[in-house]
């Protein structure tokens, strides 16, 4: 990252101005040797910085966390270099703008608010060697404190817009490796399958059965190839539509909106799989010629997905006597993820009127609690 390598310079720099301070005003320290010894210190932490913030490997948390605490134990020993008569001057301390590293290292790592707490504790550790509190003191305080705010942002800002680009290339990769595939499945896959569905039909009975299958697959596959991957925002939501879209086959239908249904991609994947396992309950209990329609409906709010079949429907105490049989489907598949997402699941049936399940979920919920 930029940032990083700017801040490698910065430490440089700033080091080479410190030195510059301490031949100016060496003669005029208490303890001149000390003032060496700290400058010693940085010009060590700096080599040692400089080799972990130009590698990802170094750029951690522990080193930043010592970064700061080095800094601030380096600013208390000016407390010991020069005596009160210097400290309640304007003139620079052995440390002088070297400082400030530790407070973008901080920023630029893990953004505004450590960035500001570092600015805060070195601006506290400058005003208690200091021993007053003024206009210098308050401008320096306001600039550290600026520093950590501003470059964390930045930090911030350019790690979303990477993550950003990433995913957009991932998305661009996919799509052309999708679009690859479908070549290559159009030219085989498919047209045997379409073949395999003509000819069965031509020659009836049993081969119809097959030829049925043979459409059954040929359809899901279509579907699958020429879905779009699915994207993305910048808050990692995704849009449920390709997703549930990939569960049509001839005898289930899926109806969505127009305009897409962004929701957090742990929330979309739960949601599928509830409909899945939902399906797979009319492909085992309702028969082979029962008809499924799936209905995601966005209401701002809320996001509602109705799985409705037109299957005998489940009796009385069905579900009960199943968990207590410990074929747990329903119970965990079903209900156990709306729980999970913290929404609400409502399930209409009676003998001969089929089923309907409606889960509804919060937006406010799903995204955390935010808007």
């Amino acid at each position: 990252m930029p940032l990083w390598r700017a801040l490698v310079w910065l430490r440089v720099v700033t080091l080479l101005f410190a030195l510059g301070g301490v031949l100016v005003h060496r003669e005029q320290y208490e303890r001149e040797w000390l003032g060496w010894v700290v400058f010693g210190v940085m010009a060590a932490w700096t080599a040692v910085t400089v080799y972990c913030y130009s590698r990802d490997s170094g750029r951690r948390t522990s080193v930043v966390v010592a970064d700061v605490l080095i800094t601030a134990g380096l600013l208390l020993a000016c407390w010991f270099v020069h005596d009160r008569a210097y400290m309640l001057s304007s003139a620079p301390t052995v440390v002088t703008v070297w400082a400030p590293g530790c407070v973008v290292a901080a920023a630029v790592l893990h953004g505004r608010g450590p960035g500001m707490a570092a600015g805060a504790l070195v601006a506290g550790v400058s005003w208690l060697i200091r021993g007053r509190f003024d206009t210098d003191i308050a401008r320096d305080t306001v600039l550290l404190l600026g520093v950590g705010f501003v470059i964390g942002l930045a930090s911030s800002v350019a790690r979303r817009s990477a993550e950003q680009l990433h995913r957009a290339l991932q998305a661009e990769a996919a799509t052309r490796e999708r679009e690859r595939l479908a070549r290559s499945i159009h030219d085989g896959v498919l047209q045997v399958l379409a073949r395999v569905r003509r000819r069965g039909r031509e020659l009836g009975g049993e081969a119809t059965e097959l030829a049925e299958l043979a459409g059954e697959q040929e359809i899901a596959l279509r579907a699958l190839v020429s879905s779009a991957p699915p994207e993305s925002t910048v808050d990692g939501e995704v849009d449920l539509r390709p997703q549930l879209q990939l569960l049509a086959t001839p005898r289930f239908q899926v109806s969505a909106p127009a305009t897409q249904v962004l929701l957090p991609a742990h929330t979309a994947a739960e949601l599928c799989a509830l409909t899945r396992e939902a399906l797979s309950n009319v492909d085992e209990h309702a028969g082979a010629q029962a008809r499924a329609w799936v209905l995601v409906e966005d209401l701002g709010e809320e996001v509602v997905v109705s799985i409705r079949d037109d299957g005998p429907g489940i009796p009385d105490g069905r579900i009960t006597a199943a968990e207590a049989e410990g074929r747990m489907g329903i119970a965990q598949s079903i209900r156990g993820r709306v729980q999970d997402l913290h929404g609400t699941l409502a399930l209409h049936t009676g003998a001969g009127e089929g089923t309907e399940w409606e889960v509804r979920i919060p937006r406010q919920t799903s995204k955390g609690g935010r808007r």
